[in-house]
């Protein structure tokens, strides 16, 4: 897949806020995610220089095809950032006009942005005449109605260079059932690449998405939360490969992998002065962010439910590995 003046893979794992940092972009990449995204970051937040914006914006080893994920609905003021990423070694820079969230929707950023085309369009023109990486844009299938297909039009005569399609309504948020039609007619509507997003939950799901709709490149967000195996799993698929065991890993791999997963983390937080505003050591800090993951990583197994509630009272470093180590399923 081309995108601007790169050549990517097209799987790609999508941004996700509290998820898709540095180590778990690591780890999703080993398994075979071509693409990746920082977690949203706001272009205003990124001007006044904020420090909660430094750990979103760091690169890990390795990432030689990350986009970094800005949101915002001033031109001059994201135009202004991207010219300033363009410094860095990110390959591309993505606009969010997808996310559904209120306090960014009632900002008129994210996907509120879907209701003003004009204001879009700007955004996505004056970023892309001062940007000398690719521009692309994440959208959905529309506000309240769906305008993906006009709207993603638009997208690219302002300077898009390609386009992710998330198939819900914002009024959806993530209920129901995503509509891959509409990444099938944003894809015949525009020539750059289209990404499709939407209920891609088993490697199953993206061969369908590719052969339903016929996007460039298929996107897993919520799908790869305690499960960066499936990108393994898409590509095995892809190369004709058949699915050991349905392609679900070993308790003992998953574990293996929650405890790399950890110390990524320990090392990650252990890359800023201050993890934290509450004390906490870069251990305290690490475990209590590695919660939240354990209950995807856990998830399907048995005694799931009896891990999630003693690693989510788990204060230090060495409580947590002493529950996970007598995890039985």
């Amino acid at each position: 897949m081309r995108i601007g003046n790169i050549e990517t893979g097209n799987i790609a794992l999508g941004p996700m806020a509290g998820f898709s940092d540095m180590p778990f972009r690591a780890l999703c990449r080993e398994q075979g995610a071509s693409l990746t995204y920082t977690e949203m970051i706001s272009a205003k937040a990124l001007m006044y220089n904020n420090r909660n914006t430094i750990p979103l914006l760091t690169i890990g080893d390795g990432e030689d095809c990350l986009g970094v994920q800005l949101f915002g609905s001033e031109p001059d003021v994201m135009a202004e950032q991207a010219a300033r990423l363009c410094t860095k070694p990110y390959a591309f820079i993505d606009i969010n006009m997808g996310c559904p969230v209120p306090k960014i929707v009632n900002n008129g950023e994210g996907s509120a942005l879907m209701k003003d085309p004009e204001k879009a369009a700007a955004i996505i023109k004056a970023m892309s005449e001062v940007s000398s990486k690719p521009v692309t844009v994440k959208i959905r299938k529309g506000f309240n109605n769906a305008n993906a297909v006009d709207f993603a039009r638009l997208a690219q005569d302002s300077g898009a260079a390609a386009i992710t399609v998330h198939g819900r309504l914002r009024e959806e948020y993530y209920s129901g059932k995503a509509d891959w039609d509409i990444i099938r007619q944003v894809k015949q509507a525009v020539s750059v690449p289209v990404i499709g997003s939407g209920d891609i939950f088993k490697a199953e799901d993206a061969i369908r998405m590719f052969e339903e709709t016929g996007c460039d490149g298929i996107m897993v967000a919520r799908g790869a939360r305690g499960n960066p195996w499936i990108f393994r799993q898409i590509r095995d698929l892809m190369e004709g490969r058949p699915l050991v065991n349905d392609g679900r890993p070993e308790l003992e791999e998953v574990k293996e992998m929650i405890i790399r997963h950890l110390n990524m983390q320990i090392e990650f937080i252990r890359g800023f002065s201050q993890p934290d505003g509450r004390g906490l050591s870069v251990e305290e800090a690490a475990v209590r962010q590695m919660r939240t993951h354990v209950g995807f990583y856990s998830a399907g197994f048995s005694n799931s439910a009896s891990l999630r509630r003693k690693i989510n009272s788990a204060e230090t470093l060495d409580e947590f590995l002493t529950i996970l180590t007598k995890w039985d399923a």
